[in-house]
């Protein structure tokens, strides 16, 4: 079954500085409204600094009723891990298990260590400690006792919050798919959540996850669109979004990360590639600041209940 997902808009108060909470709430009402299986939000406190998902989720948990809620990503190893388990049971109460966490350990780029730096986490062991902290997660939610691991030995981890369910929220790992990124989803997460810009490369590490899979695994996309009846227009607007976020060109983004910007046919059958590759949970990122209006346009390409509404 496919999903669809989109991407609350809180990186561009990196841009615009416009920190708007509540906004960002009314948006995912918004998404649910219109048809939308999952609304997702980014983590960034100082690098790109912007709302903390994880407040941020539970008052969406609280005004929603359907719509899955996710983290893409939740740079997880910022916080300490008892606590990070205890915010997350606490969401998936309030969302009757709706919670899906996205992590990632960090971008290797100087913003991103800056980041870690000012809260006291070594940077290097930063992909350890992540697989770490799935692990003390899993463990305080089903009840275990203890956890004596590399960077972390926890006493009676059963006084921690349950979550929704002894399992937990499914945990996600958002990468890229180099074989050592592929071997982690294979056998510590439940989910792939990467940014491949070619299909055809989706497809084969897809096929390399399934045949080393301990698990059952959700294979995810995250992937930046803009839409518009005119094509180079809506590329010029992506252009200028990825400028002013990346301060780098579309075509050196597109090198890196899947990017669509054209009409909504285009758009749809585009995504289909990655369909066909196996992905089914499309996490979309708009690439425009006029975020409400493309949520519509999106809405209209892709459910088309929407359009008669």
């Amino acid at each position: 079954m496919t999903r669809i997902g989109v991407l609350l808009p809180s990186r561009e108060t990196a841009m615009t500085g416009d920190h708007d909470a509540a906004g960002l709430v009314r948006f995912a009402q918004a998404a649910e409204d219109a048809g939308f299986d999952s609304v997702w939000i980014g983590d960034s406190p100082l690098a790109r600094t912007r709302v903390d998902p994880l407040p941020l989720l539970a008052a969406v948990a609280a005004t929603t009723s359907r719509v899955r809620l996710g983290t893409a990503a939740l740079t997880a190893t910022l916080r300490h891990p008892l606590l990070g388990a205890h915010t997350a049971a606490t969401i998936d109460q309030i969302s009757n298990g709706r919670l899906i966490l996205g992590l990632g350990a960090g971008f290797p780029v100087p913003e991103s260590q800056d980041e870690f730096d000012a809260v006291g986490v070594p940077f290097t062991t930063r992909v350890g400690r992540l697989d770490e902290t799935v692990t003390i997660w899993r463990r305080s939610w089903s009840g275990a006792t203890d956890f004596d691991g590399r960077y972390w030995q926890l006493d009676d981890l059963s006084r921690t919050l349950p979550a929704a369910s002894p399992a937990g929220p499914p945990l996600w790992l958002a990468g890229s798919d180099t074989p050592r990124v592929l071997e982690r989803v294979a056998r510590h997460y439940d989910g792939w959540l990467p940014f491949l810009p070619d299909p055809d490369a989706y497809a084969r590490a897809w096929t390399t996850i399934r045949e080393k899979a301990t698990r059952t695994i959700t294979p995810g996309l995250y992937a930046t669109i803009n839409i518009d009846p005119d094509a180079a227009a809506a590329r010029a607007e992506l252009d200028g979004y990825v400028r002013q976020y990346y301060r780098r060109s579309l075509d050196e983004m597109s090198m890196i990360q899947a990017y669509f910007g054209g009409s909504a046919e285009e758009c749809v059958q585009w995504l289909g590639r990655y369909l066909d590759a196996g992905a089914s949970h499309l996490v979309l990122r708009i690439g425009s600041l006029d975020a409400r209006r493309q949520l519509d346009l999106l809405a209209d390409a892709l459910f088309p209940a929407h359009q008669s509404a």
